[in-house]
């Protein structure tokens, strides 16, 4: 499912601090026929001086079950002075579609964060509107965060762990949970399933310690290991107790203990788990590695298909007029003005697709100001001006081709793959993506480069489409061959249009969809163990980089 971006008001007071909600539920309505409900929780906020609520964020899903522990945490800031109305919306997940309305409603939860802070946890019944049936309970537990940026990066077997599938071995995942002040249990991590053995190996974890200890490495916390059911009901296979501090000691052993084999004379335990190389690291954020110099290249390319129609109609999209900006430009420039001021240089390439250039050959890749030799524009403002004049010669034509323009930018991210640059390709459409199987292709390969990939359609197209690139729940794959990250955010820009004057739509579009970009950015980072430079890095051109490919010209 796919997961929007989320805009409030502006604050006026300052945060006290920072709060972790962490969220389960019992006993859910069931409202798939052939399965249980696949749970999600959505918060929304009522922020300080407004009556209307918020989208602020979604948990994960978890499939087929009525009892969910959520492990993705709401992070909010706290202000006493303030009350900070919450809603919690339960949803069973039907499709991969953002809208709420697209999924079933499961209940909801509304209070106070003020409520919440101070009763530490609360267990409390979910609420159906125009219903009075029993709708399960929420329980909704809070706890400040510290300030920690230390991170957890280990890796964990098990070894001879207990035959739980009557036809196979076992399907053993891991679950972990940190211990509260009342002694109870709040699940924070759940590691992949590991299909099939009884000696898995899991991928390297790497789990923030606000998260599993709120900063106290000898806090207990609690691992159970289980074999996955595909219909929710996970068998345990046991569970061990530990700490950070243990589990940060490469070659530490654990024994995993089932409860109700204890008690047996004969019973020693039901398999191991392994620390096998642990390390502590620093969490680095964003302004980390832009204040140490490293630089992010902006690159544009616009939709020059047919189906935006001729720019001297007033429908069309790319209609130019002296009066106001058309959707292209709303786009260009609200992502623009936010993005130059990272760029040293403020020198952007601008590409165009799926026109028939004034040669009279069609291009999936040409220079905006159509200038062979050279295609940076100086500033957003020299963006703008060679969009202006390339759409009153170059004909729309088409058809809609992605891959061209992910690849050209590729190349360049290709090259720099050491921390220094980061790439963010603008691509603004007003269609459906013509060669899907290549661009999919293509996003899987710059899913291994320093490169992001934002994508802002314009018009009232059918987008559904999109959601396949803008993988938020489900990994990109193709031809055997998986995307290493999620790179794509996808924003139509026609929920933006219907807020206020233009400054307005603009600065809501620019926060939409740069949003996901600095995690983007850091998941490269961490993923390449990449720390910030030590010493501020030079500023430098792009352009004296390697060389600039000629663009393609394919004929129609």
């Amino acid at each position: 499912m796919a997961q929007p971006v989320y805009n409030f008001p502006l604050q006026t007071s300052i945060p006290a601090s920072k709060v972790e909600i962490s969220v389960a539920c019992r006993d859910l309505m069931n409202k798939d026929v052939t399965s249980k409900s696949d749970s999600v929780c959505v918060l929304y906020v009522c922020e300080f001086g407004s009556t209307n609520f918020v989208e602020f964020g979604r948990t994960e899903e978890i499939k087929d079950s009525l009892n969910p522990d959520f492990v993705k945490k709401f992070i909010i800031e706290y202000r006493f002075e303030e009350q900070q109305k919450l809603r919690f919306l339960v949803i069973d997940a039907d499709s991969e579609s953002s809208s709420i309305k697209k999924h079933d409603y499961l209940g909801e939860y509304e209070c106070s964060l003020g409520e919440l802070v101070s009763q530490g946890a609360t267990t409390s019944p979910l609420r159906c509107k125009g219903s009075t049936q029993n709708c399960g309970s929420i329980i909704v537990r809070t706890e400040e965060v510290l300030a920690c940026n230390d991170v957890l990066v280990m890796k964990l077997c098990g070894i001879k762990l207990d035959k739980k599938d009557t036809f196979g071995k076992s399907d053993p995942f891991l679950v972990f949970y940190k211990c509260n002040e009342d002694q109870s249990f709040t699940a924070v991590h759940k590691s992949e399933v590991i299909k099939n053995t009884l000696n898995p190996s899991w991928r390297e974890m790497r789990i923030p310690v606000s998260s599993l200890c709120n900063g106290d490495v000898n806090r207990t916390l609690k691992v159970e290991c289980y074999d996955w059911d595909s219909d929710g009901s996970h068998d345990l296979i046991g569970v061990c107790i530990t700490n950070v501090l243990e589990l940060s000691t490469p070659n530490t052993t654990f024994e995993l203990k089932h409860p109700k084999k204890a008690s047996k004379k004969k019973y020693t335990n039901s398999g191991t788990i392994r620390v096998e190389h642990a390390r502590m690291i620093k969490n680095y954020g964003f302004l980390d590695y832009i204040q140490a110099g490293v630089q992010m290249n902006f690159t544009v390319a616009i939709d020059f298909t047919q189906s935006n129609g001729h720019p001297s109609d007033p429908r069309s999209l790319h209609y130019i007029n002296n009066v106001g900006l058309n959707q292209y430009a709303t786009a260009l420039q609200s992502v623009g003005n936010i993005i130059q001021d990272y760029d040293s240089d403020k020198m952007f390439p601008a590409l165009g697709f799926g026109g028939k250039l004034p040669d009279g050959s069609v291009s999936h890749e040409f220079f905006l100001n159509l200038n062979p030799g050279n295609p940076f524009c100086a500033g957003i403002g020299g963006v703008m001006h060679a969009y202006q004049s390339a759409i009153r010669s170059v004909a729309l034509w088409g058809p809609t081709n992605f891959a061209p323009v992910i690849n050209h930018v590729a190349r360049f991210a290709a090259a720099m793959r050491d921390g220094t640059n980061y790439f963010v390709l603008l691509i603004i459409t007003d269609g459906v993506i013509t060669d899907m199987p290549q661009t999919v292709q293509a996003v899987i390969e710059a899913s291994y480069l320093p490169m992001s990939i934002i994508i802002v359609g314009v018009g009232n197209a059918d987008f559904s489409a999109m959601n396949v690139l803008d993988a938020d729940n489900k990994v990109l794959s193709a031809r055997g061959r998986s995307a290493q990250r999620d790179i794509v955010q996808f924003v139509p820009l026609r929920d933006y249009l219907t807020s206020g004057d233009n400054a307005m739509v603009q600065a809501r579009l620019a926060k939409a969809v740069l949003a996901e970009v600095p995690d983007q950015f850091l998941g490269y980072m961490r993923r390449h163990n990449i720390e910030p430079p030590k010493q501020r890095l030079a500023p430098q051109s792009i352009s004296s980089g390697p060389p600039m490919p000629q663009p393609s010209v394919p004929q129609m």
